[in-house]
């Protein structure tokens, strides 16, 4: 497994995105832990988590408490793995999501995180999306009362514009160390964010960052080119998933970037896991961007 920096923290170049292991469709309990430990066993030491990770309005904090478990269980050393958090948002259970990110709201939920993860402080506590009823200063505001107070070690912001992120890091200084924005071959809004992130030492941390590769070939080589995208035929010449190869796209964006891709069994982060060994060469990666510029 490679490294890169989450502030000062070393973590695996690719995370875990824990979200799918408890949201609709969910693996039962067994096969959540079992996803997890495959995480670490393939030596991932971030995991991504945020309280608004449930199914059902009474579950908040499920994701969380199920990290928290499967953690406590696994047989190996997990001091070196960083759990990253996220508040501000909610889901009542009907399958919308909402925006909270008044300080009060933000303080107590992670107060209420730090309990269910059981730590005496938040690795890196990330608001989870800005709220339009409150002023983006005063919500960054709490962050920085949360990281003074030690409540947490650093601050993350995810959803967020350029002026966004430097408002913040204005607010929040060297507490500041990540940004967390939907990134992908499909989705490629965040070019900006992404450059920013990059010029003022942040990590980059793209969420689904999967989107427009297809899952059809997860556990194997991607066959013939006309069967997918240049990142498939790439693939198939190299013996590795079309995955592998858009999150080793990723990883060649910036040295800033460190994707959480989401899995809900343990085939599925191991495939992800193994895309930090993998290295495109120059003019693969120029194919993919002529493909994706095309």
């Amino acid at each position: 497994m490679r490294y890169r920096t989450i502030g000062s923290t070393s973590v695996s170049a690719v995370g875990l995105g824990a979200m799918p292991l408890s949201i609709e469709h969910r693996p039962d309990e067994a096969r959540a832990t079992a996803t997890i430990h495959a995480a670490l066993d393939a030596g991932v030491t971030l995991i991504d988590t945020a309280d608004s990770y449930h199914w059902h309005a009474d579950e908040r904090g499920h994701n969380e408490l199920l990290v928290a478990r499967a953690l406590a269980s696994y047989g190996g050393d997990t001091s070196r793995v960083l759990v990253a958090t996220k508040g501000g948002r909610g889901r009542p259970g009907d399958g919308s999501w909402t925006v909270t990110a008044s300080p009060a709201h933000l303080k107590r939920a992670a107060e209420d995180s730090l309990k269910r993860l059981g730590v005496d402080a938040i690795g890196l506590y990330q608001l989870h999306k800005p709220d339009p009823a409150v002023p983006w200063a005063e919500s960054v505001g709490a962050l920085r009362e949360l990281y003074d107070a030690g409540t947490i070690r650093a601050a993350g912001i995810s959803n967020v514009t350029t002026g966004q992120i430097r408002e913040a890091h204005s607010i929040l200084g060297d507490a500041l160390v990540s940004v967390q924005n939907q990134y992908s071959p499909a989705v490629r809004d965040s070019e900006p964010e992404l450059r920013l992130s990059t010029e003022l030492g942040l990590a980059f941390l793209p969420w689904s960052p999967l989107g427009g590769i297809s899952r059809s070939s997860l556990d194997g080589p991607s066959g013939p080119a006309s069967a997918g995208t240049p990142f498939h035929r790439i693939a198939g010449e190299r013996g590795v998933s079309p995955q592998q190869v858009a999150l080793a796209w990723l990883l060649a964006r910036s040295p800033a970037v460190i994707p959480v891709p989401g899995a809900s069994r343990p085939a599925s982060i191991q495939n992800s896991a193994a895309a930090a060994e993998l290295e495109l060469s120059d003019v693969e990666q120029a194919q993919l961007e002529d493909a994706l510029v095309g």
